[in-house]
């Protein structure tokens, strides 16, 4: 493996509960991810992030964290994740696993403990307990809200049915915020770095990474909170942020085996997410605004050009990514009337995407991906070309964003359905029982893996060849030069390789004195279809 392989690294995200279950019991395990190792190693991928597998009472699939050296029973334990570090190291992948620092699970140990010593305790220091507004403290401490909808504070009750303190929590009411000004969570959180370092693992995906640190005195703010949306306001990349991840580089530099960081920081403005990503914090950031642009062509060269350029003024590589445990699928995505942005998940009495539409713009889109320097993030199941479950029945919904909306956001659960393996297996082959413990849509069927593995022509097969060649001509350690090849082409040069994609244009041909090394659908001839990206070189 190269020096500082996370410049240009594509990582496979596992979102474990959803990928191979080994049990029977409908649930993805540590187990089944090992079982599926030699698949990853041949799609090509350099490294896989696995989301949260640590114990947890699962209020939001594992985001809310009751202990953060423990595994969740639901998927293994301890000796499980040492023998999936070990077996993803001899295949030659890296590990990077997720961290999750704005908030705990209120079943986590810290929080019990805050809730049992009162107010003005040092246990108390550890979350944002502030006292109510109003006459006897009945309202708020500000009018905050959550992002999974409701309000973003609850009032704890003594055990003498006194009303107390309120608590903060950005997200689902079991996920009280950490309150990151105090040394003792800075502390905690030291000691839960090194636990898993010294494990092994490669680095730390960091969620909500743009949100651990709200504004002095918590002043009001009424706007209402979107899961993803390049968020702003007191609660929200606040720059003290830059100091923890100062104090997180340090305790990763002290490892050997270049470790490293990757930011979930919903930050619009490509200068301020660049921020992280100085020389002393965080190694990478999703670009969130690639993933977010519309399919046109403009925008495409307008935020490729802008994220490069910020995030090249610190010396840091660019992350690319167009899905993962959160978003719509890219197939669904693009398969819409308005393909981009969308966070909310969609329900049956939704507009309905055209995923065969989709699904070719998808692939486009991928190999316009994966021939950009820096690194790239592939969330499971994208190889074999998954479209959103958007049809779910809503009585399996489990994403808390449901229930507290009052049932009207259908929230996250369509991109996190089991993986399918085996078209003409009980449950796809997810399962040895064909449990699974949510629904798949017919249409995987057909995506299943073993129809896809080494077919030509299938989706699975052009990640391989498109990720096999960005390894061996270098494309992620390259450079863009932009080429004029139409408004409705996105043309750039990297090393050897001229890639175009045609984004809702008219046909065209493809230039003379250069041969083709992929294309994300048949050409007809020499010509360049629309919704098709290729790979030319010179020769």
């Amino acid at each position: 493996m190269t020096a500082e392989w996370w410049r240009d690294a594509v990582i496979y995200q596992i979102y474990p509960r959803s990928f191979a279950d080994s049990t029977g019991d409908g649930y993805g395990d540590i187990p089944g991810i090992i079982s599926r190792i030699d698949y990853l190693a041949a799609l090509g991928v350099d490294a896989i992030w696995l989301s949260p597998f640590y114990r947890s009472p699962m209020a939001d699939a594992g985001y809310d964290v009751a202990d953060y050296e423990e595994i969740d029973p639901l998927f293994g334990d301890l000796p499980d994740a040492d023998r999936l570090i070990e077996a993803a190291h001899a295949a030659g992948l890296r590990v990077v696993v997720d961290l999750v620092p704005n908030h705990t699970s209120d079943e986590h140990r810290w929080f019990r403990e805050a809730v049992a010593a009162g107010p003005g305790s040092p246990e108390r220091e550890m979350y944002l307990f502030r006292d109510g507004r109003g006459t006897h403290g009945e309202l708020p401490p500000n009018n905050w809200k959550s992002v999974f909808g409701g309000p973003g504070w609850t009032r704890l009750t003594a055990p003498d049915g006194t009303p107390e303190q309120w608590y903060l929590h950005l997200f689902d009411v079991k996920q009280p915020d950490l309150d990151w000004s105090t040394e003792r969570v800075r502390a905690a959180f030291d000691g839960v770095l090194r636990f898993w370092l010294d494990r092994g693992v490669d680095g730390f995906r960091v969620d909500v990474a743009h949100g651990l640190v709200k504004a002095e005195g918590l002043p009001d703010d009424g706007d209402e909170q979107s899961l993803l949306d390049g968020q702003s306001g007191p609660m929200w990349d606040q720059d003290g942020v830059h100091d923890v991840y100062r104090r997180w580089r340090r305790v990763l530099d002290s490892y050997d085996g270049d470790r490293s960081l990757v930011a979930e920081a919903w930050v619009a403005d490509p200068a301020r997410l660049a921020l992280y990503l100085r020389p002393d914090e965080m190694h990478t950031a999703f670009n969130f605004q690639f993933l977010d642009s519309p399919w046109d062509a403009a925008s495409y060269r307008e935020v490729i050009t802008a994220t490069m350029a910020a995030d090249e003024a610190v010396g840091a590589p660019t992350t690319w990514v167009l899905s993962n445990h959160d978003v719509l699928r890219h197939v669904s995505r693009l398969g819409l009337r308005e393909p981009g942005s969308s966070h909310e998940g969609l329900g049956a009495a939704d507009e309905q995407p055209d995923n065969v539409v989709g699904l070719r713009r998808a692939r486009a889109a991928t190999l316009m991906m994966l021939a950009l320097p820096g690194s790239a993030y592939l969330y499971q199941g994208e190889e074999l070309g998954l479209p959103d479950h958007t049809t779910l029945p809503d009585d399996v919904r489990q994403d808390p964003a449901w229930f507290r909306s009052d049932f009207t956001k259908p929230g996250r659960d369509g991109c996190r359905v089991p993986m399918p393996w085996t078209a003409d297996a009980p449950g796809l082959g997810f399962s040895p029982t064909g449990r699974t413990w949510l629904p798949q849509p017919d249409s995987y069927r057909d995506a299943a893996a073993d129809r896809q593995v080494d077919v030509a022509g299938s989706t699975w097969s052009m990640y391989r060849d498109a990720l096999a060649l960005r390894r061996s001509l270098g494309l992620g350690r390259g450079e863009v030069e932009w080429i004029d090849a139409g408004a409705s082409v996105v043309a750039f040069d990297n090393g050897p390789v001229r890639v175009l994609t045609n984004i809702l244009g008219a046909p065209v041909d493809l230039p003379e004195g250069y041969r083709v090394l992929l294309s994300s659908h048949a050409l007809p001839g020499r010509v360049l279809p629309t919704d098709a990206t290729v790979w030319l070189t010179a020769g």
